[in-house]
This record gives C-alpha cells, structure tokens and sequence, in this order.
C-alpha cells in the first residue's frame, strides 16, 4: 500500500509537470506549489500599486491592476510565480483623497521586508518587485540599498516596465491629448484594455487635470526636493485629460511591458553574479578589517 502511495505521488507530480501550472500564487495547490518554485527557477513576481484616486473615473487600484496583469502576462511566457496584489505602497501625498489607504513608513518597509522574507522561505531566491506606481519608485530604491544591511540568502529586484521607444511613438500619434501623465488617456486607455468595466469615462471631464503650479519654485529649481510637489501641481490628483482614451492604446502599452518583463525574467533566471556578489560582500562586511582590494 505504501508503494502504491509513493507511486500514485511520483505519478502525481509528473502529470502536473506535464500540465500547465498556474502563474497565480494564489491559485496553487500547496504540492504544485512546489513545482512551481522548480519550474520557475526559484522566481517571484511581487506586482505593487497603491490604494490611491485616479482622477474622478479609474479605480482606487488602478496601479495594482496595471502591475498585475503585465506581470501574469510576461510569467505565461516565461514560467514564474506570480504573488497577489501587493498595495501597501508609499501614498502620503494621497492622504486628503477619499479611499487612500496610506501606511506608515515603518510598516511599509517591514512589510515588504517581511513579506520578501517570508517568499525566500518557501524556496524562491529571486524576488523581482514589479512596480506600477510613480511614487514607490523612491521607497524601492531605498528598500533595495537596505538589502544590504545584513545578511539574507536571496536577492532582490525592483522594475517599473518600460514602453519600447518605437511603441511610445506610436502611442504618441494615436492619443488626441498633449498633455498626459496620472490618470490621463494613456493610463486610462491601459485600465480600458484590462478591466473597462471599472472605467467610468463620462466623469472624465468632470474635475481639472491641470498643472496648478502652486509652488513655483520648484518650477524654477526642479533638482529640488520637496515632498508637497505633486499636492502644488495636481491637488486633484489627476495630471491629463482622459475623455479620448481607446483600450487599443492601452493593449499597445501592455504588450510593450509585458515584452520588457519577460525578457528581465529570463535574464534574472540566468543571473548568478548577484547572489554571489552578495555573499562575498556580507563575508567582507564582517570583518572590514581584512577586505582585500579587488583587481
């Protein structure tokens, strides 16, 4: 009976090798589960957003669901798993809107720290943060120096998925605004292509998206930093018009993205300078004393 056991499991794990498993940590059986961390090389995808106001017409997620999709899209193609909506982002210049949900700074990085720890434990080594929102791009570069702090087995990555140039080109011929930025045609076009049931484009002129430039001085020295910026330009926290966005512009965007991740994948998959590099660091970091001078 236990041979049968053991043989019905061997048999088991084969078949779901065979079978396409799902990129969605959520969606994982705890055996596929391991699997998965086989398949995928021992990579994750943590997609982050906000909870945040998208102008007057976009969902509090906007960030979230942009960040989700491209990520689920590139681990179809390239075999990773995916973690789920992760929206405990850096948000404080969105305290004054309805629905933001703004954690402190400790609890932002410990979390992030503890749920990167927690992905590590159960067998995956290269986490890649994929970010969808402008203003975590500051907190993710701090959080990724801090890794440094001392020592873990495992490496982490942070990415905000670019357009190619010549698609950004084409997007430019196909939008009728010239002004675009939070919540604007493009963004909203991106929301059209994934979830156009949660876009309410008829409110879309119903609030300004202009640059209100209440603080001028930062117009005139931009290298100046000032965490009261985006509240002087866009209180209303929408920087664009939205009225004219077309969910084929939003596809165009996510194909490009998805495309760009895809191939950050691969390259991490074959990365192994990173956790070397760091490992002889944190040997060096302990006794700084007997660092040799590298040739």
């Amino acid at each position: 009976m236990r041979t049968l056991t053991t043989l019905t499991l061997l048999f088991l794990s084969a078949a779901s090798f065979a079978q396409k498993l799902p990129v969605a940590w959520e969606e994982l059986t705890a055996p596929d589960f391991a699997l998965a961390v086989q398949q995928s090389q021992g990579v994750c995808l943590v997609p982050m957003g906000v909870l945040e106001k998208h102008g007057p017409h976009l969902p509090l997620g906007t960030d979230v669901f942009s960040a989700r999709e491209v990520s689920l899209r590139a681990a179809q193609q390239e075999y990773c798993i995916v973690f789920p909506f992760y929206y405990a982002g850096q948000i404080f210049e969105a305290k004054q809107q309805p629905g933001t949900v703004a954690y402190s700074a400790e609890l932002l990085y410990m979390l992030l720290d503890e749920t990167c720890r927690e992905i590590a434990r159960n067998g995956i080594k290269k986490i890649i943060l994929v970010n969808g929102h402008g203003g975590n791009n500051a907190f993710l570069q701090y959080f990724c120096q801090v890794q440094l702090a001392s020592p873990r087995d495992y490496v982490v990555y942070a990415v905000m998925p670019s357009t190619d140039p010549e698609t950004q080109k084409t997007i430019a011929a196909m939008r009728k605004t010239s002004f675009d930025g939070h919540a604007g045609e493009v963004e909203t076009s991106t929301i059209l292509a994934i979830r156009p049931d949660l876009v309410k484009i008829e409110l879309a002129n119903t609030e300004s998206g202009e640059d209100l430039n209440q603080l001028p001085l930062k117009k005139d020295f931009p290298a100046v930093q000032t965490g009261i910026w985006w509240y002087a330009q866009f209180p209303n926290h929408y920087a664009g018009d939205a009225k004219d966005a077309n969910a084929a512009i939003g596809e165009l965007g996510l194909a490009s993205r998805t495309q760009s991740l895809t191939e950050l994948i691969k390259a991490v998959k074959a990365d192994q300078d990173a956790l070397h590099l760091q490992e002889e660091f944190f040997k060096e970091q302990s006794q700084p004393l007997q660092t040799k001078v590298k040739k």
